[in-house]
């Protein structure tokens, strides 16, 4: 786990002067992501730097590392799971290494395949290789998004890093805010691929890989789910474990079986029980290939049953007693600390738990800006990085859950499709004249999802088509309320239509329905661009190692390919995780509601960070920027003090930014 930067010269007549010092200070910017050494490498051409934090091969496992000809350079943020299998392979062919780090086969995968060497790795990466010989880049981001990968093209150089703060190191990057980007934030929490809140500085989607050859800058997928439920689709969920013994022991039965594919049984043949088991192992080796660590190790255990799984099977592999760690919260409401103290004991664990205040978050709040250089209104990211603080006083990585609601359908929202079409198919005075008003005339709460806030929130969105809608539950600022909250002069400068890239996304799918197309988007959106990029910046501040045993693109794959009603069942989510972990986990455990892991916002804008809001939200400062709509944004404040309406979302949304703005555009 590391973080990476550097720059290549578009135009190779132009060599590099007075590189290293650049390049250290664009090093300097991250080392929290890496604060055991630094890396650099510089070439009339390139400029390659690393900080590290070590993990594997504590020794020599320092970067760059190399070909056996030193044609080819890597530095890499991110683990390669399956390294040791690949390795093993690698040497049978010849190739010879100097260090232990899973890192080193990325040199020999490619001179031996070519820009086929991303088939053969597992894990969560973002690295650059540089090809001397062929004067090439290629810089890749993994399969689903763990970790960060931002670039720019500035005076003549493409520059990239893990974080945008790197890249603004650099003398020839000036910070300007992308206003199509700025629209794209306050409806999605985050700003999605390819997009950044910086003109001129875009994200590298996830599962892409970005080439520079002659002066020619491309980008390509490389990676992609399918959701057929066929055989091929099985295959290739195994090839993408890079030869793990799990995986070589399957596709050896598969193909040995004495059936041909089309007398195999089919996939909707098979019983859940069957598929459940399929499941079960998967996970099992997901996490064992993800317990490999030469430093302190645990578990990050809400008491849900995504992570209570990835807890199950570490218990399972781990050679010494596991570590868990849960955060608890003061609001009844939000707490779920009792179950992960549940889930704790069934298991054994060595358990250790925090609990959280109103007051020691909210004393955070105006300290995030500081390192969260791209606006996030994600209401979870405090706790994260309050349990990012506590868990790393005792390990250096941690697993967690990430993937499984999107994977497995978990989140209410998916179901609410399902309603969405009976509602929308009473007729429309009925919905506006009856409904709709009753709905909005409902008491206000501050409560963790309150039944007013969801009934409100799904009138809303339920009109929209159903990327709108979606998004509309998910987010913060519906399309409607564009034209009420920026200015005219934004308004005329900007595309409307924030849902096109979501679009174009899903019709190029293979998704064959309304609940796959959602999780599809989810995948490539929600998860990639706000959750583990949460994780990512609240982990790597505290210089926290976190992993993500779901994102195996084996049990992604698996769950792509399966009936949507293993996942789906009525209103059930996760369905065919249940079925995996029954008798592994407690049935309360299984069954309970999702709660999600937020913060008393809503009544916290009320108190403690009212004065902040008001502050940072003031007239004077909103008529300076000119962005938003002055009176619209104090009408949302006065109906939220009032108790007229909860606005929690789109004024967190607001705040944030400006905590944004304060650190990172106007200090440059």
């Amino acid at each position: 786990m590391c973080g990476i930067t550097g720059w290549i010269n578009l135009d190779t007549t132009k060599p590099n002067h007075n590189a290293e010092p650049v390049l250290h200070s664009m090093c300097e910017r991250i080392v929290h992501r890496g604060p055991d050494s630094e890396g650099l490498w510089v070439d009339e051409t390139v400029a390659l730097g690393m900080r590290r934090l070590s993990i594997i091969d504590l020794k020599t496992g320092d970067q760059p590392v190399f070909s056996e000809d030193k044609s080819v350079v890597v530095m890499m943020n991110g683990e390669l799971y399956n390294y040791r299998e690949v390795r093993v392979r690698l040497e049978k062919d010849g190739f010879k290494f100097v260090t232990k780090t899973d890192t080193e086969i990325l040199p020999h995968l490619y001179v031996k395949y070519g820009d086929d060497f991303l088939d053969h790795v597992n894990g969560m990466y973002a690295f650059s290789l540089w090809d001397s010989r062929r004067k090439k880049l290629i810089i890749a981001r993994d399969r689903f998004g763990e970790k960060p990968l931002y670039y720019g093209i500035f005076d003549g150089k493409l520059i990239w890093a893990s974080e945008p703060k790197a890249i603004l190191a650099h003398p020839s990057v000036t910070p300007e805010l992308d206003l199509n980007a700025l629209r794209h934030y306050v409806s999605f929490d985050y700003v999605p691929a390819p997009m950044s809140i910086y003109k001129g500085i875009h994200k590298l989607p996830a599962a892409h890989v970005l080439v520079v050859e002659n002066g020619e800058v491309r980008t390509r997928k490389y990676w992609d789910l399918s959701w057929h439920e066929d055989a091929e689709a099985r295959a290739l969920a195994r090839a993408y474990s890079g030869g793990s013994d799990y995986a070589i022991a399957n596709a050896q039965t598969s193909e040995t079986n004495g059936k041909s594919p089309a007398k195999s049984q089919s996939r909707k043949e098979e019983s859940l029980s069957g598929k459940a088991n399929e499941l079960r192992d998967l996970l099992s080796d997901a996490v064992r290939m993800r317990l490999v660590s030469d430093v302190p190790l645990g578990i990050l255990l809400s008491g849900g049953i995504d992570s209570s799984t990835v807890a199950a099977f570490a218990t399972q592999h781990a050679t010494e007693r596991v570590k868990t760690f849960s955060i608890g919260f003061e609001e009844d409401s939000f707490d779920e600390s009792k179950y992960a103290r549940t889930v704790a004991k069934h298991l054994n664990t060595e358990h250790y738990e925090d609990k959280l205040s109103a007051t020691t978050a909210g004393d955070l709040i105006s300290d995030i800006g500081q390192w969260l250089d791209e606006p996030m209104s994600d209401g979870s990211l405090i706790p994260t990085f309050l349990l990012a603080q506590f868990v790393r006083k005792h390990v250096t990585v941690a697993l967690g859950g990430d993937g499984g609601d999107e994977l497995f359908a978990g989140y209410p929202m998916y179901y609410a499709h399902t309603l969405a079409a009976k509602y929308n198919a009473i007729p429309s005075f009925v919905r506006s004249g009856l409904i709709e008003p009753v709905v909005n005339a409902l008491p206000v709460s501050t409560n963790n999802m309150s039944f007013d806030y969801k009934a409100k929130r799904f009138v809303r969105s339920a009109k929209h088509d159903d990327i709108a809608r979606h998004h509309g539950w998910f987010g913060s600022f519906s399309t409607d309320q564009h034209e009420k909250l920026f200015t005219k002069d934004v308004l005329t400068q900007t595309d409307a239509d924030i849902y096109r890239g979501v679009r174009e996304l899903v019709d190029a799918s293979d998704a064959k329905n309304v609940i796959e197309q959602m999780q599809y988007a989810d995948i490539n959106y929600y998860l990639a661009e706000d959750i583990l990029t949460k994780v990512d910046r609240a982990a790597m501040a505290v210089s926290l190692e976190t992993r993500a045993p779901f994102l195996d693109p084996r049990v992604g794959q698996f769950a792509a390919s399966i009936p949507v009603n293993y996942k789906l069942k009525g209103k059930s989510g996760k369905f065919i995780l249940k079925e995996a972990m029954r008798g592994l986990l407690p049935h309360d455990i299984l069954h309970r509601p999702k709660k999600g892991f937020g913060i008393p916002i809503a009544e916290w804008l009320k108190g403690r960070l009212n004065s902040l809001m008001h502050d940072m939200l003031s007239q004077e400062r909103l008529n300076n920027q000119g962005l938003f709509n002055v009176d619209y944004v104090q009408k949302l404040i006065k109906e939220h003090e009032t108790g007229n309406a909860s606005h929690h979302k789109e004024l967190w949304t607001l705040l944030v930014f400006q905590l944004w703005i304060d650190n990172f555009l106007l200090e440059s």
